[in-house]
């Protein structure tokens, strides 16, 4: 798909069109020239703000662009595919087939997920090879070039991780598997396409641009200028989400120590303090997208989605947390403020968050001018990555202290629970069995914590799981009783989009994912 490989250098203030298409068909000389942009790293700052505008963006698919609304909606798409996230009805449809497993045959056209996600990160892809390109001519303070490129390099690295998570089953006994094209120079409409390679050879790309992105930023030492900007510790908080997937544990354990280690970092907020999940400003926030009120995507965004208070799409079909899994969450812990309880049949509303098991996590900052920030990544998941690696490590005691440590925020009786699992890496593979080791207590917890943010089936794959929503008391409105959800199931992956194979000479189709 030709129109992947374009450049768009998007201002940081500039207004982003609702729809791509345009722009895709754009040469950047037709914008800002090369030389022009990357005279100064005052200049080339605004390239790299144009990629973090893309991903809180809508806009990615020819139509249906109210759900393809850039990086939350592929991290919603993942939670929604697994079994602890809930959609009550189909509202409007959007993100509903998703949640059923019906969106496959989406592949044919430019309006589904398997376009839109492979557009999204392929166009973050192409800008960062432009700036990376121009790593030597950047004019400027050579500490500010060295943290621009660095974030190119970071931003390219997790580009292609959610790549090829989305397009690949888990890394570990799949390395031969067939990966995600790999483009490292900068492309135009006229580059020959790429073939597939392997999973091996892209998380050899991956490893090598974040190492390199952290050694410019800790060479630099440049201060992080605005919430939405990688700097030395959110690579870190990359890497050891990266690390974790390829089971390369001492690594992932050290990356997030060192994320942690950010100078006024607060480890673990209280609940009361997180509020609704919309403010990126928060001191345990090392990297997130603020949303002023000319930049808003309105109902093309994760709130629209998921507040059910705000008279959008989230109260046409509301986001609830499977029965189960609220079911196992202690009364004294504070998460349980997340969602609303089992509500009596005659309280229940339409249209509002009364209703039993919704999420009340996420919701506008201000309902208005449809305006909330969106936490990227934040220090209490770096804890559970730091201690599941380490318990991994058989380094039971000091995984224990970090799990007291976060638990013990959460909820007033943790240590008495965390004295209940036995120390031991093993873990049921059964996701509403009982909870019996440390491992066990640790992938609780993340599921928990993490509720909605970070990609439950993404963890299904790494963990090598499989899942049903048919348990007993079952909240789920669709139970996939027809689709397969055993470890390793084609439904997991999505195919490649069509137009990728119209369009791309080196991919034929023994090259498309199991359809």
């Amino acid at each position: 798909m030709k129109r992947i490989y374009y450049i768009i250098f998007i201002l940081g203030l500039a207004i982003f069109p609702s729809c791509q298409e345009d722009l895709l068909d754009t040469n950047p000389t037709d914008r800002v020239s090369g030389p022009v942009i990357f005279e100064t790293a005052e200049s080339a700052e605004a390239a790299i703000n144009g990629i973090y505008r893309m991903l809180y963006t809508a806009g990615w698919s020819q139509n249906w662009t109210v759900e393809n609304m850039g990086i939350t909606a592929v991290t919603l798409v993942s939670n929604l595919m697994g079994e602890d996230h809930v959609m009550d009805a189909s509202g409007s449809g959007w993100f509903f087939f998703d949640y059923a497993y019906d969106v496959r045959g989406d592949y044919i056209h430019k309006s589904g997920r398997a376009y839109s996600t492979w557009n999204l990160f392929y166009t973050i892809i192409s800008n960062t090879n432009y700036i990376i390109a121009n790593e030597e001519t950047i004019g400027g303070d050579p500490a500010h070039v060295q943290s621009i490129v660095g974030q190119a390099y970071a931003m390219r690295a997790l580009s292609y991780f959610y790549l090829i998570q989305f397009y690949q089953h888990t890394f570990k006994g799949n390395e031969n598997a067939p990966g995600v094209p790999l483009y490292t120079e900068p492309t135009t409409s006229d580059s020959e396409g790429k073939g597939r390679g392997t999973v091996q050879q892209v998380y050899d790309q991956i490893n090598a641009d974040i190492s390199y992105a952290i050694g410019l930023f800790e060479s630099a030492n440049f201060p992080q200028k605005h919430p939405s900007h990688v700097d030395y510790y959110v690579a870190n908080g990359f890497k050891a989400r990266i690390d974790l997937v390829q089971e390369r544990f001492q690594e992932a354990a050290d990356a997030a120590q060192k994320a942690l280690s950010k100078p006024g970092l607060s480890r673990v907020l209280p609940v009361n303090q997180l509020g609704r999940f919309n403010n990126a400003k928060l001191s345990n926030v090392l990297w997130g997208l603020e949303i002023i009120p000319d930049q808003t995507s309105g109902w093309a965004s994760f709130f629209s989605h998921l507040d059910a208070d705000a008279s959008m799409y989230g109260s046409r079909a509301r986001h609830l947390i499977s029965s189960w899994l609220f079911n196992q969450i202690p009364e004294t812990d504070s998460r349980l403020n997340w969602f609303r309880g089992e509500v009596p049949e005659g309280e229940q509303e339409t249209g509002t968050s009364i209703a039993s098991y919704v999420q009340v996590k996420f919701a506008f900052a201000d309902v208005t001018n449809q305006t909330g920030d969106y936490i990227l990544l934040r220090s209490e998941e770096l804890i559970l990555i730091q201690a599941e690696a380490l318990a991994r490590l058989d380094r039971y005691n000091e995984a224990r202290e970090l799990m007291l440590e976060l638990g013990s925020v959460r909820d007033q009786n943790y240590a008495s629970r965390l004295t209940g699992f036995t120390d031991s890496k093993a873990y049921n593979t059964n996701t509403t069995g009982t909870l019996t080791t440390l491992m066990d207590e640790i992938l609780f917890q993340r599921r928990v914590e993490l509720w909605g943010e970070n990609g439950r089936l993404w963890d299904i794959q790494r963990l090598k799981l499989g899942f049903t929503r048919n348990f007993e008391g079952s909240n789920h409105s669709v139970k996939l009783a027809t689709k397969d959800t055993g470890p390793a199931s084609k439904e997991f992956i999505s195919p490649i989009p069509q137009s990728e194979f119209d369009g791309n000479p080196n991919m034929s189709a023994d090259d498309q994912n199991p359809l």
